[in-house]
C-alpha cells in the first residue's frame, strides 16, 4: 500500500452528500466493531477476575495439595509421613488436619459447621487464614484453660450470635454408644478468635480449634485425616501430588487444588468460551456492515473507478483501495472499543460499580481483570474479521471494464 491507495481511501471515507447512505452505514460499521471490542474486553475481563481473586482466595485459606487415607480409618504415622513430605521440592508447609461436622448452639440461633482440629504453628505455614486474625489471638488456642478454645469464622460469628470469649456448646454427633443408642456429646468451647478470610463459604462454615482437643470430643486417639501441603509454585501441585502418594503409600491419595474446585472453575472457563462466541457475533455483524457499506461504494464510484484504470492506475491499487477502507473501519473501531473497554473496566473495578450477593457468590462485588493479552488478540481478531469483509467488494471493483462504463460519458 502506498499513498495513493491511502489517499483515495480517506476520499471515500470522506461523505458527500448524495452519499450519506453510505457514510452513515460507515459509521455504523465503526460503531458496531467499536461496541462488539468493548464488549468482549468486559465481558472477558470479568471472567478472568472471577476466576482469578476466587483462585486467589482459596489459596489463601486451602492447601495446594491435601493428603487423604482412602479408606476413612484415619493416618495413625501422620508425623512420619509429614516429615517426608517436607522433603518433596517446592514444599514450603506441612500441616496435620482433623476435621469433623459438628452443631454449634450460638446466642442467637444455632448452626451445622466443620470443626478443623490443627496444630496452630504448622496450619499458618499452609493457609494464610490465621496469619491476620479480626479479633482475639491465636496463642490462646493452646492455653491451659479449662475450657478449650476456639477460633471461629466471622460470618458465622455474625449469623449465630458469636463474640470473643464467649462460651458456646458444640455438640458432635460422634458420641457415646449406649444401648438405645449413639448419644451425642457436649463439649464447652470459649471463642478466642474471630477471621476473616474474605471467602464467604469459608467464614460461614469453619471453625479452628486445637488438634488434640477434637481428637478427644471424636474419642479418637493420635489420627489425623488429612495433611495438608503448601508449595512455592501452586502450578507445580499435580507433580507434587504424584510425589506424596508415592511416599505415602497405596491406601493414600492426595488431591490437588485443582481436582478439589474442578467444577467451580470448569464451570468459569465454559462461560468464558460461551461468552467469547456469543459476544464475537457482535464483531460479525460489524463486518457484514462493512461488506455492505464497500459494496455500495464501489457500486457509486464505478465510473471513478473506470477513470482511474484509464489513467494507468493498477488492478490491484484499485483493489488495495477498498481493502484499506475496510481495515482503516476497523483499525478505527477497534481502537475505540478498546479504549472504552478498558477506562470502564478500570473504573469498575476501582469503585466496585457492581454488588454481589455474597451468600451466592462468595464475592462483594464483581473484580474486573483486564489482561492486555486479551486486547492484543482481540484487536488482531476484530481487524481480520475487517479485513475478510473487504475480499469480495474488492475483487468486484477490479472487475470493472473502463470501455463499457466510459462507452456513453
Amino acid at each position: 500500500m502506498n499513498r495513493f491507495e491511502l489517499f483515495i481511501a480517506l476520499r471515500y471515507l470522506r461523505a458527500k452528500r448524495k452519499q450519506a447512505v453510505i457514510s452513515v452505514i460507515t459509521v455504523i460499521s465503526i460503531l458496531g466493531v467499536a461496541a462488539g471490542v468493548m464488549a468482549l474486553v468486559i465481558a472477558l475481563a470479568i471472567t478472568t477476575g472471577f476466576r482469578t481473586t476466587l483462585q486467589k482466595s482459596l489459596l489463601s485459606i486451602s492447601a495446594h495439595v491435601n493428603v487423604l487415607d482412602k479408606n476413612g480409618d484415619g493416618i495413625e504415622n501422620w508425623r512420619e509421613m509429614g516429615d517426608r513430605f517436607r522433603k518433596i521440592p517446592h514444599v514450603v508447609g506441612v500441616a496435620p488436619v482433623l476435621s469433623a461436622g459438628v452443631y454449634v448452639i450460638g446466642g442467637r440461633q444455632s448452626k451445622g459447621m466443620s470443626l478443623l482440629g490443627i496444630d496452630a504453628r504448622s496450619e499458618r505455614t499452609v493457609s494464610e487464614t490465621l496469619h491476620h486474625l479480626k479479633e482475639g489471638s491465636l496463642d490462646r488456642l493452646n492455653s491451659a484453660d479449662k475450657i478449650p478454645g476456639m477460633v471461629v469464622g466471622y460470618r458465622l460469628a455474625q449469623e449465630i450470635g458469636l463474640t470473643l470469649n464467649r462460651v458456646v456448646k458444640v455438640i458432635s454427633p460422634q458420641g457415646t454408644l449406649t444401648p438405645s443408642g449413639i448419644l451425642p456429646k457436649y463439649f464447652s468451647f470459649r471463642v478466642v478468635g474471630i477471621f476473616d478470610s474474605g471467602f464467604y463459604d469459608f467464614d460461614m462454615n469453619f471453625a479452628y480449634a486445637s488438634l488434640p482437643v477434637v481428637q478427644w470430643a471424636l474419642s479418637l486417639e493420635d489420627v489425623v485425616n488429612t495433611i495438608e501441603i503448601r508449595l512455592d509454585d501452586p502450578d507445580m501441585a499435580p507433580q507434587v501430588a504424584k510425589a506424596a502418594e508415592a511416599l505415602a503409600g497405596p491406601k493414600f491419595g492426595a488431591l490437588t487444588w485443582i481436582q478439589q474446585n474442578s467444577q467451580l472453575f470448569g464451570a468459569l472457563e465454559m462461560e468464558r468460551r460461551v461468552t467469547v462466541v456469543t459476544i464475537g457475533l457482535i464483531v460479525l455483524v460489524a463486518a457484514l456492515n462493512i461488506l455492505i457499506a464497500l459494496v455500495m461504494m464501489v457500486m457509486e464510484k464505478y465510473r471513478d473507478i473506470a477513470v482511474l484504470i484509464s489513467l494507468g492506475a493498477k488492478r490491484s491499487q484499485i483493489r488495495g483501495i477498498f481493502m484499506l477502507q475496510g481495515i482503516l473501519i476497523g483499525v478505527v473501531g477497534t481502537a475505540i472499543g478498546l479504549t472504552f473497554g478498558y477506562s470502564i473496566c478500570y473504573l469498575a473495578n476501582r469503585y466496585h460499580w457492581m454488588k454481589l450477593n455474597e451468600e451466592v457468590y462468595a464475592l462483594s462485588y464483581v473484580p474486573f481483570s483486564p489482561s492486555p493479552w486479551h486486547g492484543v488478540w482481540i484487536a488482531a481478531a476484530a481487524i481480520l474479521v475487517s479485513f475478510l469483509a473487504t475480499i469480495y467488494p474488492a475483487r468486484s471493483a477490479t472487475t470493472i471494464a473502463p470501455a463499457e462504463v466510459l462507452r456513453y460519458e
